[in-house]
């Protein structure tokens, strides 16, 4: 098992966090929510640069410092450009990529590298994975999902190359499999075949090596290494708890592992990503809550319909408020992974202080299908790269790109273009 950063077991890279030459790591994410936004309740009524809070952003109040609102933000790719109809398909594989998607439901889809994979590809000899892509809504890489689009662009926001997308990873006990077993796959299957026997941890079959390492840590990396021990028993119990209710139900018809309440399989899915950043299993991530599309509805949160009918809202106020309750709901969960990454200590800050977080949608609103003006929030300091806590307004139509190639830079991957950018994204630091 990957191990969290410890002083007293790498004092080279401890001495990088001092002000030595060795840095700690950065991490990036991209976490994906479908169909648009309420956007009355996103952008602040204030002109000011000072970060307000609408309703939808309400949950991260105790996180003003560590996030902030980018507005203007534009995929220029992601509309028609004579392509026709097709917005939900197009926003979510122009998201990551800045690139247009070829229409067609065939074997022929392009579209182009995600900047995740430019990204990861740097790291594919530094950490165990060099990426790790995980979703709640099981990918499809064939069929028309979207006006002659092939369903492999409405379900995925990851492409390692332009014709060949990173599907998502939605079952957390193979998620949480992936990331902890030894790679071996005959060894992994029995061991898996003893836990089940014995009713055992993955942890029991390193606790006593872990013992043995804590008695020569120090005594702050001592109680670190007995909060990350618990964190993944804790997250174990947690999947194999989601395991057995979704056996309980009578036909069922998702596998194993995934939980029923949907709000839980968020949270594992945080978990599992806070995890890997934690123990410097990889370095990059995507997330995606529902693909782009999606009619999901939330009667969790008393929304019975389904959350694409209620995006053509038509400017109905009771559609529109059911969305802002839809907005909030996701809002909720990506607070709580945020949170996680705050009181996850490193070096002299925390996880998040290290990591570069971007939160949005492929379309401003699923009424207009609109693709300027994106929901954008962008977390993390990147290292002390950024300054957060503000709303930075940019020019109508500045490509999202720009962002991308901003942030790659921070992980250390230099490009001259990426997508359709014209340049990097200024008024990130102060």
């Amino acid at each position: 098992m990957a191990l969290p950063f410890l002083e007293s077991a790498d004092p080279l890279r401890a001495a990088g966090a001092a002000g030595g030459a060795v840095p700690l790591p950065r991490r990036m994410a991209f976490v994906y929510v479908p169909n648009g936004i309420n956007m009355g309740c996103w952008t602040p009524e204030s002109a000011e640069d000072t970060l307000r809070l609408g309703p939808t952003l309400e949950p991260l109040k105790a996180l003003t410092s560590d996030f902030s609102l980018l507005s203007g933000l534009t995929h220029d790719k992601a509309r028609a450009n004579g392509d026709g109809a097709g917005d939900h398909a197009r926003a979510s594989a122009t998201y990551l990529t800045g690139m247009q998607a070829r229409k067609t439901q065939g074997a022929d889809i392009r579209v182009g590298q995600s900047i995740d994979q430019l990204v990861a590809s740097k790291f594919r000899r530094t950490t165990r994975f060099a990426s790790l892509e995980l979703g709640c809504d099981r990918s499809q890489l064939s069929g028309n999902c979207d006006s002659g689009y092939s369903c492999a662009y409405s379900y995925n926001i990851a492409w390692k190359s332009e014709a060949t997308p990173m599907p998502p990873e939605v079952d957390p006990r193979l998620a949480f499999e992936r990331l902890f077993s030894t790679g071996d796959p005959n060894e992994s299957a029995e061991s898996r075949a003893r836990r089940e026997r014995y009713q055992k941890s993955i942890l029991d079959f390193v606790l006593e090596d872990a013992r043995s390492l804590q008695s020569k840590l120090g005594r702050n990396d001592q109680r670190k290494l007995e909060e990350y021990l618990s964190a993944v028993r804790d997250l174990e119990q947690r999947i194999a708890m989601a395991e057995k209710a979704t056996l309980a139900l009578p036909n069922r018809e998702k596998p194993a592992g995934i939980p029923p309440d949907y709000a839980e399989h968020i949270r594992l899915m945080f978990d599992l990503m806070h995890l890997s950043f934690q123990t410097d299993t990889t370095r990059v991530a995507t997330f995606i809550m529902a693909h782009d599309g999606s009619n999901r509805p939330y009667p969790q949160i008393g929304v019975g319909e389904g959350h694409h009918d209620l995006s053509h809202h038509g400017n109905s106020p009771e559609k529109k408020g059911k969305i802002a309750k839809i907005d909030r709901f996701h809002m909720e969960q990506f607070a709580y992974f945020l949170d996680r990454l705050k009181n996850t200590p490193e070096g002299a800050g925390s996880l998040l202080d290290q990591s570069m977080i971007v939160y949005g949608s492929g379309l401003e609103d699923g009424n207009s299908h609109a693709h300027h003006n994106l929901p954008v929030i962008l977390a993390g300091r990147g290292g002390g790269t950024i300054a957060q806590g503000r709303h930075i307004r940019y020019a109508k139509d500045t490509p999202m790109a720009n962002l991308f190639l901003s942030l790659a830079e921070r992980m250390g991957v230099e490009a001259e273009r990426f997508g359709d950018s014209n340049g990097k994204l200024g008024q990130l630091t102060v």
